[in-house]
């Protein structure tokens, strides 16, 4: 045992002494860089990737919306009511306490509260709600409201990161992440999903009505729905009403308490070319519309429209897309006068064309 720590004092005492040389005639050796840092300083980290700021900004504005209707309990053999009650959440998108939200948050109800992030509880009235985009107005009477930033110019792209905002099966506000996965439409002519921003930032009862920002917390649209298939699993695929329809509808909504919506009473298909080649790539440059069909008796029938014929302008502007030209149709004016460039067997022609107000 003696042996053996004699061995290791006199190992440790040369490699003291041949530190000691080296570092006294090879002067190199005091600047060498250990590759391992043991400090626990905060200074070369790269600072994490973080949303704080963006929900700062945007999370105050979004408000839990709760409804309570009574209804004729169907199970029941003697006539007898019952209250039901249903969540969602809104955002308030002016200082003037307009609030908006999905339709189907507040269809029917008898009575509507919204909760604010500071912890006010304030009864809502209903101004108006439009079933096509699933939204709705509300208006509560209050100071000092925290308003979403908003940008008129904002041009939201598929790829752009955003963040849902809203109050999920009532457990509080919660953020969560994804991407813009189809950007949707900014029209008025708004049918089902079809118009509706497409994301993977997940949304679950409760989120509806809630807003979904980008990364700097500006608003890009209201959170409406996630896709379901009856006895299938689908993950991933949720969706949100553009802010520029939003902001669309809850002016007219205000204005006029409903949304009208003109119509020419055509279907039809995108095609590439005059011989009504169909588009089927987003690669491939839009022709125009191929009527397909035409009701009897609606605008286009009365304006001479025919199966067959092409649509090529909307009151002497382009369209990029199908649905593009339906929602210029749309956004017109019900029984005003729209002029259709069409092309007919090749040759070029304008037809006008009095447009109806859409009933459901």
């Amino acid at each position: 045992m003696a042996k053996f720590l004699f061995f290791m004092l006199k190992s440790a005492a040369y490699g003291l002494a041949l530190a000691f040389l080296l570092l006294l005639f090879v002067p190199s050796f005091q600047h060498i860089t250990l590759p391992f840092d043991w400090t626990t300083s905060s200074e070369n980290e790269q600072a994490p990737v973080s949303f704080a700021k963006a929900v700062r900004r945007a999370a105050p504005a979004v408000v839990n919306v709760y409804t309570r209707s009574t209804l004729v309990d169907p199970r029941s053999l003697r006539p007898r009511t019952i209250e039901r009650q249903e969540l969602g959440s809104g955002v308030v998108m002016s200082s003037q306490g307009y609030i908006l939200t999905n339709y189907h948050v507040v269809y029917g109800a008898d009575y509507i509260e919204v909760a604010l992030q500071d912890g006010r509880t304030l009864e809502a009235v209903l101004i108006g709600q439009d079933e096509l985009s699933d939204l709705a107005v509300l208006y509560v009477q209050a100071d000092n409201l925290p308003v979403i930033p908003q940008d008129l110019q904002l041009e939201s792209q598929v790829g752009d990161v955003v963040l849902a905002i809203g109050n999920p099966l009532n457990l509080g506000q919660t953020i969560t992440q994804g991407i813009i996965s189809a950007a949707g439409n900014n029209g008025l002519s708004s049918r089902g999903y079809i118009d509706f921003m497409r994301m993977d930032a997940a949304i679950n009862r409760g989120n509806s009505g809630g807003a979904l920002v980008n990364s700097n917390g500006t608003l890009v649209g209201i959170n409406a729905a996630a896709f379901q298939v009856e006895n299938q699993d689908i993950q991933g695929i949720f969706f949100a009403v553009p802010y520029k329809l939003a902001i669309n509808v809850m002016e007219k909504l205000i204005k006029q308490g409903r949304v009208s919506r003109s119509h020419l009473g055509v279907s039809g298909d995108a095609v590439i070319n005059a011989t009504g080649e169909r588009l089927l790539s987003s690669g491939q440059p839009l022709y125009g519309l191929s009527i397909t069909a035409v009701n009897a008796n609606g605008p286009a029938a009365e304006a001479g429209l025919e199966v067959g014929d092409i649509l090529l302008e909307v009151a002497g502007q382009r369209f990029d897309s199908v649905q593009q030209a339906l929602n210029m149709i749309a956004e017109a004016t019900p029984n005003s006068t729209l002029a259709l460039t069409i092309d007919r067997a090749g040759q070029r022609i304008t037809i006008n064309a009095v447009v109806r107000e859409l009933r459901r």
